[in-house]
């Protein structure tokens, strides 16, 4: 995955702060798994589940 997206970890407030935290945790299961396809067919398994859903993060 090259594609440059994070220019800083700097924000503008605690919203933003908060904001970037949950972009950081949906780009690193991006990272982990780069296929859209796999992950949309996997996303049933562990959706309703807290467990997997922390696990998967």
């Amino acid at each position: 995955m090259s594609e440059q997206w994070l220019d800083s970890l700097i924000t503008d407030g605690p919203q933003q702060g908060y904001e970037l935290a949950i972009k950081l945790a949906r780009m690193g299961v991006k990272y982990t798994q780069p296929s859209a396809e796999i992950r949309d067919k996997l996303r049933p398994g562990y959706g309703e589940d807290a467990d997997s859903l922390i696990w998967s993060s």
